[in-house]
């Protein structure tokens, strides 16, 4: 007869087998659908209604933990239920950890917010590890803050179609007014977690102030944009069909991962062109700049040659399109830095100038 030795037995094994063996199984499957579905768009209704749903699920697990570990609820199936509280925040901060991972890593300019990418890969890594410091009201505050936050970021621009500064601070003091509301709630119901509201405010206050410092240093991608599509080439042209045809030099078999062949093979008065899609909600119309860059050996800095902006407006999935153009480009290393009208990064091309007696074998390419 077979024994299946890892059958658990009681609440606490159920919880310890989730988080040994389920949870790490269900991260990568989550991670794997985030990128296949959810990052595609973030003003579709299923994104936001299943990032809402964890919301709701995070802040239910906070509330019953607490009405558990306080007496307020003393039934035998609460106290048998109580170790599987933790294991359902876990479930549901994973996968806002996931989500979000997916969605600000497809906006970001990694060599500029490369921080709040890798701070969300420790919480995603710390979430499965230490689960259960779930039952700590303080970690279940500081999380919960710092999700909600992230949500609001991106979800009040798909709601008012509008971005910037005064978006950002205004997604924060929403946060800070949920987050204060559910805390009154919760104190409400139990008077004795009062002498925790300090601790629960400084660690509020301390999230509050490490967004601002990354937003206004640029360190968080200006969500919900996204660069969707960029290359360097040597001609563009929009045809009568609204595609835009582009003529370039074909992509190395070495680097086959890049977009786009970040070497350009130029003639002596070459016109180097860069075209951009970026992906904007439906409704939401900004304004975005090409700044062309080059780099300066002498000074061992990048200067700014040409800002070249357009508007763009949102709804289509694979982006709107546009581009700009530098006449007489000269050998070197060059980039062009994709960027809102506040100045925050969505992406950058990067490519170096050869120069060559004539110009190299091109593909065309339709977009």
């Amino acid at each position: 007869m077979v024994r299946f030795r890892r059958i658990p037995k009681s609440v606490e094994e159920l919880a310890e087998w989730y988080m040994r063996y389920v949870s790490p199984l269900s991260l990568i499957a989550g991670f794997i659908a985030d990128n296949l579905f959810l990052a595609r768009r973030v003003d579709i209704l299923l994104t936001n209604v299943l990032l809402f749903s964890y919301l709701v699920i995070a802040a239910f697990g906070i509330l019953l933990i607490n009405l558990i570990q306080t007496g307020r609820l003393r039934h035998p199936l609460y106290l048998k239920a109580l170790p599987l509280l933790p294991v359902v925040a876990q479930f549901a901060f994973g996968g806002l950890f996931s989500a979000y991972l997916s969605l600000y890593w497809r906006s970001a300019a990694i060599s500029v917010s490369w921080i709040f990418v890798v701070a969300l890969v420790v919480l995603i890594i710390g979430n499965e590890r230490f689960a259960h410091f779930y039952a700590r009201f303080s970690v279940q505050i500081t999380l919960y803050f710092t999700v909600l936050f992230s949500f609001l970021i991106f979800f009040l621009p798909v709601i008012f179609h509008r971005i910037g500064p005064w978006m950002f601070l205004a997604s924060g003091v929403v946060a800070l007014a949920i987050v204060s509301a559910f805390l009154a709630g919760l104190f409400k119901l139990m008077p004795e977690m009062r002498e925790r509201r300090t601790k629960a405010l400084r660690s509020i206050a301390v999230i509050y102030v490490v967004f601002n410092v990354l937003y206004f240093t640029g360190a968080i991608p200006p969500l919900p944009l996204a660069l969707k599509d960029a290359g360097v080439y040597h001609g563009i042209e929009r045809t009568q069909s609204g595609s835009y045809a582009l003529s370039g030099e074909p992509i190395p078999w070495y680097n086959i991962f890049s977009r786009y062949n970040t070497v350009f093979h130029a003639v002596s008065g070459d016109t180097a062109y860069v075209y951009t899609s970026i992906f904007a909600p439906s409704g939401l119309s900004t304004v975005i700049l090409h700044e062309w860059q080059r780099y300066d050996e002498a000074a061992d800095e990048w200067v700014t040659v040409a800002k070249i902006g357009f508007p763009i407006y949102g709804g289509r999935d694979g982006g709107y399109r546009g581009y700009s153009l530098k006449s007489n480009i000269v050998p070197g290393e060059w980039r062009v830095a994709v960027v809102t009208q506040y100045g925050q990064i969505i992406g950058r091309v990067a490519f170096t100038v050869e120069s060559v007696p004539e110009t190299p074998a091109l593909e065309d390419i339709t977009r």
